[in-house]
């Protein structure tokens, strides 16, 4: 399984910022996508999960500006920021889950601006 993410870079506070992550190869057994994230200094903090079925799970405060969602046919899971602000600075991950393993991305930098 390969995950990519793309779509940072840099937004000025206030703005909106949509981060992608491509899920492929062999797929089979996939039951959820997540997002995450880690900041300079400090642990990797959950953001956003979607199942197979839809279902979707956000970290604490995560659901007032962020929205997880998917596109089935590109196998491609989005997640919304709106409203960013200077503390929503890190990297974004992305990670594929299934029962035996989790696979994860290399990340993509976002970077609000004051």
């Amino acid at each position: 399984v390969q995950v990519a993410e793309s779509g940072g870079g840099l937004v000025q506070a206030g703005g909106s910022l949509r981060v992608s992550c491509v899920v492929s190869g062999n797929t089979n057994g996939i039951h959820s996508v997540g997002w995450y994230r880690q900041a300079p200094g400090k642990p990797r903090q959950f953001i956003a999960r979607i199942t197979n079925f839809g279902n979707k799970q956000y970290g604490e405060s995560m659901k007032e500006r962020f929205s997880i969602s998917r596109d089935d046919a590109s196998n491609t899971v989005n997640l919304q920021m709106n409203n960013l602000k200077p503390e929503d600075t890190a990297v974004y991950y992305c990670n594929a889950e299934s029962r035996i393993k989790t696979s994860w991305g290399r990340g993509t930098q976002v970077t609000v601006s004051t």
